[in-house]
């Protein structure tokens, strides 16, 4: 026989003796009351039948193959039903790690970002953690851990705190590991399907517009012609640092029809968005022409097609920010937000005054909507040109109030179509004549005696 016991938290729990003489007991919880009864019963079942050796009848097969798991996790803690075998397609690391290596068709810098996913959420749920048992409760869980807590291991640190667009970013890629389980079967739902705002959004407060006069300094404290083409290329081209500086090649580059062709491999998976048309515009030119006259001085011949026009620092991009930082200190720049992104948004910008923003999309490889929402900026010279439009409103017709009279003769002609002399051109001064030799209304005509 089982029975019923209280806790001080208000908690139930179910007690009963096991065939070893043992007192166990099964946690329920704050759950209503009859609920507790119906788990005692089977409870009482289960228990007699790990005492006889005997097997389940087919009700009770049933409720138990209809367990919630912390549930049956917690039945077969006490021995009345067996531990959950979890296959090892099902459980997350396995599953994950046979997934991703699977994936020999994802770029390297996607695979990365995979992978530090696939450690959060191992590290938080654990290696074997059975992928049907996470529930949207627990992605919940995990998207505030990402974002509170720091975890550190033997004096390591595992993972920090995570910024907003981080935490987005990171949960959509969950969202997007979860639903390869989901097609392969291993889970019923995507606990990460109907989780909101995994997109990252624009930060206004983290833009900042490279005026000429910085990029100015920041280009004459480069250390060398590939530096400087690096910088220009982002600041005049607007290209993605550093996929599409290191994809050019001297094909690519027409000085003679002043465009080059930029090759995307961000957008290459969509239709026709492989590369693009840009143009050598002439704040970019030199810094071309000088990387091409150092490449022929260097090796006693001009590029081939296939040459690289960047040449340096292709081993790896991790340190192209933290050089950048040292130039610009260097040229006692301030270090602005988002090194090389805000050059790219400063030159959309910068081209949106003066060309369609198709145009300009075509050039910088992104569409309309994506340019208002992450590219383009309000400036100070935005502001500064609003007001003096809105001065010069303002004065002008202040001014032309306070003329003086001697431009009255100027005005002589309006005044002699009242006259009966020639009429003037202007309709306007025409209808105010008109209007000063008609009657007052209301008044009747005066006529002759």
């Amino acid at each position: 026989m089982a029975s019923i016991s209280k806790d001080k938290d208000g908690g139930r729990r179910i007690q009963f003796v096991n065939s070893c003489k043992q007192r166990k007991a099964v946690r329920l919880g704050t759950i209503p009351l009859k609920a507790v009864n119906e788990v005692k019963a089977k409870v009482e079942v289960l228990n007699a039948a790990v005492i006889t050796r005997s097997g389940w009848d087919r009700e009770t097969a049933e409720w138990v193959g209809a367990l919630d798991p912390a549930l049956y996790d917690k039945l077969a803690k006490v021995g009345l039903v067996s531990k959950r075998q979890v296959p090892e397609q099902a459980a997350l690391g396995p599953f994950l790690d046979g997934y991703l290596a699977k994936r020999a068709d994802i770029k390297p810098g996607t695979m990365r970002n995979l992978r530090i996913v696939r450690n959060n959420l191992v590290l938080y749920f654990g290696e074997n953690k059975p992928l049907p048992e996470i529930t949207e409760g627990d992605a919940d869980d995990w998207r505030i851990w990402l974002a509170t807590e720091e975890v550190r291991k033997d004096g390591k640190l595992l993972k920090s705190k995570l910024d907003a667009n981080t935490v987005r970013r990171r949960c959509g890629r969950a969202r997007q590991l979860f639903r390869a389980a989901l097609k392969r079967k291993v889970i019923v739902g995507n606990p990460f399907g109907d989780m909101k705002d995994v997109h990252v959004q624009a930060n206004k407060s983290r833009e900042y517009f490279i005026t000429r006069e910085e990029a100015e300094k920041v280009l004459a404290a480069c250390p060398d012609s590939q530096w400087g083409l690096l910088f220009a290329l982002s600041r005049y081209g607007g290209l993605r640092c550093p996929s599409e500086h290191l994809a050019l090649q001297w094909g690519d580059v027409n000085l003679e029809s002043g465009v080059m062709t930029v090759h995307s491999s961000k957008t290459e998976h969509y239709d026709g968005k492989e590369s693009r048309i840009v143009p050598i515009f002439p704040e970019l030119r030199p810094y071309i022409e000088a990387v091409f006259n150092e490449f022929e001085t260097a090796n006693g011949r001009p590029p081939s097609q296939t040459d690289c026009v960047i040449t340096r620092y292709r081993e790896t991009n991790t340190n192209l920010r933290t050089q950048l930082k040292r130039i610009m200190k260097r040229a006692s720049v301030p270090v602005w937000p988002k090194l090389f992104q805000n050059l790219r948004s400063t030159r959309q910008t910068e081209l949106q005054e003066n060309f369609p923003i198709h145009v300009v999309c075509a050039w910088m490889g992104n569409s309309e909507a994506v340019a208002k929402k992450h590219y383009l900026q309000v400036t100070q010279e935005h502001i500064d040109r609003a007001l003096l439009t809105v001065e010069q409103k303002i004065v002008e017709p202040r001014a032309c109030a306070r003329e003086p009279a001697a431009q009255n003769p100027a005005q002589q002609p309006s005044a002699s179509v009242c006259n009966g002399m020639q009429p003037d051109t202007n309709p306007s001064r025409n209808a105010l004549c008109i209007a000063e030799t008609m009657t007052p209304t209301g008044l009747e005509p005066v006529l002759p005696a």
